[in-house]
């Protein structure tokens, strides 16, 4: 029954987000998408229902929110940024007067000149881990990352809501990955990251070093010796793997340094070490890890997995709270949602240590903040629904494209309220931009829907609806010509063997409106629908479609799983 209601559900959405004036032409090779709407229906939300007004959601950005950083300006601003990898435009931020209502106000790295060498590379590569930091000594936001194409990074701006982000100033000397700024009371100022292990001999795989590096804020250079100051992990004898992620805070005049290990699989994990300065020498807390989910039986329900790879800030309240990242997976190991960030209170041992989840217990699905009201209108966790009508001069933020702006591409002004999109040569089985314009899934349980006005000219032409993991894992639903010239809607699906299309329909050739629906009723299958009749009744393309495909845990990966308008002039070009 619950699913039933959550596919009608998406079928009223679609009918109400559909675009009714009179139908434009497209130009020729292009499609013309008038809406696009989008709603989550996951039962968890149902199962664990929020206690009052106070209360919030785990996640508090669902979907592929991965790898989250935090950071206050002392006078109740909080701002929130998280992995973009080879999406543009990268890195969003999100602001709050509260942690709990959280409102995105765009994008840190939105201009190509701050996006360099994306072409090229694998959609996991690109941007890693950022970090954001406010310097009270200048009043400077500055945010650190990593692009896997061209090294570490930071950009800066004294307003992040309103103000432009400068362009990169790189950091040669700061090997590695994950690196991340610490500023000291005394205005001193330095950059943490993990690296290589000592002499690049490592002893087994994954043994890597935390390194700092102090850092002139007056002339944005690194200066004086890069240390060592964490060799492996928190119990060396033990061949831990990968260190990383690391953050450095003063608290109550100690400093910590607090790192993930285990990778990002089910072993990922959150440590924590105390020193005396910035260097250290550190001391690891005997009962590391602070953050964990790996000791929890497989098979509970509901399961929160992979957590770690967290961030702490004290509130304007004098609280603490921690981001982090974990995954929810479906009952068969797998979602498409990827890593997503969570937000939990932080507790403190007698001794001063900081506790994520005391007593290595299941994540809370739900959380609460005493004062707080949580804001309907903003919110980002839960289900909602989302109606996206193309009627701006500007997509919303929640929308990317892959690795470049793709501003040849696409159109919101050649015919006002659509999204115009090129049939391109490069499609989405290539390191380069295809006219994709995707958002992230973001409840296992969802339906999207978008209507189509699209003609295609030949069977190389083809346009629809992509879910889309990586390069050699993706559904494409479409409408286009097969080879023998009959019009169809049809369902590729792009495998590292190549594209083979699974299922199709025969269509009226002069059909030029369709709405094509994408949806899955429990995240584990996808349903593929069309409708000739403006979304009043829709006919299946293909039901019950392996969601595993483009899974991470079936494609692999570090991103989670998007999906949009896609327009393509290279069909039956890679098919078997």
């Amino acid at each position: 029954m619950k699913n039933a209601i959550a596919i009608a559900a998406a079928a009223m959405l679609a009918g109400a987000c559909t675009t009714t004036e009179k139908t434009p032409a497209p130009e020729p090779g292009a499609a013309l998408f008038g809406s696009f709407s989008y709603e989550g229906n996951d039962s968890i939300y149902a199962i664990c229902p929020l206690a009052d007004s106070a209360s919030y959601h785990n996640p508090i950005l669902p979907g592929w929110y991965s790898d989250p950083s935090v950071c206050t300006n002392g006078k109740g601003d909080y701002f929130l940024v998280t992995s973009t990898f080879c999406y543009f435009p990268g890195v969003p931020i999100f602001h709050s007067r509260d942690m709990v209502n959280w409102r995105q106000a765009g994008h840190v790295l939105n201009r190509e000149s701050q996006l360099d060498n994306f072409l090229g590379q694998h959609i996991s590569g690109g941007i890693f881990a950022p970090d954001i930091s406010y310097n009270p000594a200048n009043g400077t936001y500055y945010m650190i990352t990593t692009n896997v194409g061209a090294g570490n990074f930071f950009v800066k701006t004294t307003d992040p809501l309103g103000g432009e982000w400068s362009d990169p100033v790189y950091l040669p000397e700061v090997q590695g990955i994950d690196p991340a700024f610490f500023f000291d009371e005394d205005g001193k100022a330095y950059i943490v990251n993990n690296d290589d292990a000592p002499d690049g001999k490592p002893e087994y795989d994954g043994h890597r070093t935390v390194r700092v590096v102090e850092f002139d804020t007056a002339t944005d250079k690194c200066v004086g010796e890069r240390r060592i100051v964490v060799n492996k992990g928190w119990r060396p004898q033990d061949k831990p793997i990968w260190c990383e992620g690391p953050h450095i805070y003063k608290i109550n005049g100690q400093y910590y340094l607090m790192t993930a290990e285990g990778g990002t699989g089910d072993w990922h994990s959150e440590v924590i070490y105390r020193g005396p300065s910035p260097f250290g020498p550190f001391t690891p807390y005997e009962n590391n890890p602070i953050l964990t989910q790996r000791n929890l039986d497989r098979e509970r329900p509901n399961p929160v997995t992979c957590a770690g790879h967290a961030d702490l800030v004290q509130t304007a309240e004098g609280d603490w709270w921690a981001v982090f990242l974990a995954c929810r997976p479906n009952k068969n190991g797998f979602e498409n949602l990827g890593r997503e960030t969570f937000m939990l209170p932080v507790d403190w041992t007698a001794d001063g240590w900081p506790v994520i989840n005391p007593d290595m217990q299941p994540v809370a699905m739900s959380g609460r903040r005493e004062g707080v009201t949580t804001d309907e209108a903003c919110r980002t966790f839960g289900n909602f629904s989302v109606c996206e009508r193309f009627d701006s001069t500007t997509l919303a933020d929640t929308w990317m494209t892959l690795r470049t702006a793709a501003d040849s591409l696409y159109s919101l002004s050649s015919t006002p309220g659509y999204l115009t999109l090129k049939c391109a040569d490069t499609d989405a089985t290539a390191k380069g931009t295809p006219a994709f314009v995707a958002r992230r899934l973001q409840h296992s349980a969802f339906g999207c829907a978008t209507d189509m006005v699209f003609l295609p000219d030949s069977a190389s032409q083809a346009a629809g609806l992509l879910v889309f993991k990586d390069e050699k894992h993706q559904y494409f639903l479409g409408r286009g010509i097969d080879k023998d010239g009959r019009h169809e809607v049809f369902v590729d699906k792009v495998t590292p063997e190549g594209t083979t299309t699974v299922a199709s329909v025969p269509v009226d050739a002069n059909a030029s409106v369709l709405t094509l629906k994408v949806g899955s009723p429990d995240g584990l299958t996808f349903d593929f629908e069309y409708s000739a009749d403006g979304g009043k009744t829709f006919a299946p393309v293909m039901t019950g479609a392996d969601a595993r495909h483009t899974s991470t845990a079936g494609a692999g990966g570090f991103t989670g799983t998007t999906v949009g308008p896609y327009a393509i002039n290279t069909r039956h070009n890679n098919n078997k």
